[in-house]
């Protein structure tokens, strides 16, 4: 049972993820069913998910289906653009059928993510109304940590500098895409970043030359062939990184496994740490990089307990299960403050929009510009159905759902206009093309290029679902915490 379980509820908050994620490709495509509708258009299926339909009906002319390769949806609408390699072929020949004005095939297009946008705007309102959980510190830009083995140990940062600009542009949060800490690292372009940081009341300009470093840490390509092509395959693309992670809301511990060393050593729930061998504390991560360095050492943490400050002499050790185990654990299961479950943003839906779209400016951007990020960055449904399992664990969890939900369907939309054949804006594309050739392109034309985008569409599907595979196998490894994580966008799933 106590194996049955978790596994259940893994099971059910997989699904939830899954429906959610559907609603929203199921409202995009139901923009288009219903402006094929009002324009007349012959509509011969609508499917959630590509592939053979494991589940179909057929009602009103109309074959509703649920396919099996769980990567978007369509609406097969046999007047537009040949869609054949995705859609099927439709019941009745196109030639058939009556033609369809550029106009028209424009409004079908657009309705698609323009529902999307509709979505986005009412997940906006109810987080204007519920507020979007926040858990950052006071200074949210503030350095909490600098790793000793990476480029910022050997600047003049420090650890409590509050970061305010990067390269000239000003920040405001630590991670995130749009005037952040992270996002200004990575999309950097130089040979040296300019850190623009407060200390003592003093503004101060630091260089930073960065250094490329893998999601699991590493810096060295790998060696042989085998390994090299799994990195290809698995791993995405190092990013530039240069050692720091923000400072912590809260370093309280909320919960320690009994018998442990901090419970051998009297650390209790609710205290909160200050200091490690006398060192100011501002981000649990230095607790466990000593530990990972110095093993089985004793060393002195200092913390607080209502109030009052106390050391305690913690030593390290490996634990007894599983015996394979061989780095030392302290025992301390997670670290929590009550008060940030109550501090909710309430922005206005066009902030939220506004912000979610300038994250999407940023993101094809830099993928466009001389950085290091790159298509292989992104995220597919793998990597989107795994971020809702972990905001659903949240005690918070509606209010995150709300609000990356906001994200994710205007990402649904932008990236659906891209003018890119099969996509909605490639459509629009086209059917401006004709609208001022005054006449059709030629439907073998159409096919040839409708196919080959296809599958180019498929092998980045493909592409960012096996790398999404390799971030959850790299996530089950037993590795110490990661230094500047930088979030990836989710694709769009194709219409």
């Amino acid at each position: 049972m106590s194996t049955i379980l978790p596994l259940l509820h893994t099971a059910w908050t997989i699904f939830l993820a899954l429906m959610i994620l559907n609603v929203m490709i199921l409202v995009h495509e139901w923009g288009h069913f219903l402006a094929a509708r009002w324009r007349g258009l012959k509509v011969d299926k609508f499917q959630i998910w590509f592939g053979q339909p494991i589940w179909k009906r057929t009602w009103n002319g109309v074959q509703y289906g649920l396919g099996w390769i769980p990567a978007g949806g369509f609406v097969a609408l046999p007047q537009m653009a040949p869609m054949d390699a995705i859609e099927g072929a439709g019941a009745e020949p196109r030639a058939s059928l009556p033609p369809i004005t550029p106009l028209d095939k424009i409004i079908v297009a657009f309705a698609g993510p323009l529902f999307s946008i509709m979505l986005a705007v009412l997940f906006a309102v109810m987080v204007w109304k519920v507020g979007r959980p926040i858990n950052e510190p006071n200074e949210p830009t503030q350095i909490g940590y600098i790793a000793p083995d990476m480029p910022a140990a050997q600047s003049d940062l420090k650890i409590g500098d509050i970061i305010r600009a990067i390269d000239g542009q000003p920040v405001q949060r630590w991670n995130g895409q749009v005037n952040s800490v992270i996002w200004g690292i990575v999309s950097s372009h130089g040979d040296q970043i300019i850190f623009t940081v407060e200390r003592d009341g003093r503004t101060l300009d630091v260089p930073v030359t960065p250094k490329l470093v893998a999601l699991d840490g590493s810096t060295t390509p790998a060696t042989g062939p085998v390994a090299r092509l799994t990195d290809f395959v698995f791993k995405r693309p190092p990013l530039r990184k240069v050692g720091l992670v923000g400072r912590a809301a809260t370093l309280r511990v909320e919960s320690i496994l009994p018998n442990s060393p901090v419970d051998e050593a009297g650390l209790r729930p609710g205290d909160v740490l200050t200091s490690l061998n006398g060192q100011p504390m501002a981000h649990f991560i230095m607790l466990y990089s000593h530990v990972e360095k110095n093993g089985t050492t004793p060393f002195t943490l200092g913390i607080t307990r209502q109030g009052n400050p106390m050391d305690l002499v913690i030593t390290p050790r490996r634990p007894d299960k599983p015996t394979s185990a061989q780095r030392p654990e302290l025992g301390i299961v997670s670290f929590d403050d009550p008060a940030l479950r109550t501090t909710h943003l309430h922005q206005t839906p066009f902030e939220q929009i506004g912000e979610s779209l300038q994250s999407m400016k940023n993101l094809i951007g830099s993928i466009a510009s001389k950085s290091e990020i790159s298509v292989a960055h992104m995220g597919g449904p793998v990597t989107i159905v795994r971020t809702y399992m972990t905001i659903l664990q949240n005690p918070e969890a509606w209010r995150w759902v709300l609000w990356f939900s906001v994200f994710l369907n205007v990402n649904l939309a932008v990236m659906n206009m891209l003018p890119f054949p099969v996509l909605d804006g490639g459509h629009i594309t086209m059917a401006i093309i004709e609208w001022i050739r005054r006449r059709p392109i030629d439907v073998r034309v159409l096919e040839y290029v409708q196919s080959a985008c296809v599958m180019l569409v498929l092998g980045f599907f493909i592409m960012v679902t096996l790398k999404d595979m390799g971030d959850v196998a790299d996530s089950t490894s037993d590795r110490p915490e990661r230094i500047e994580f930088a979030p990836r966008p989710a694709a769009a799933p194709p219409q």
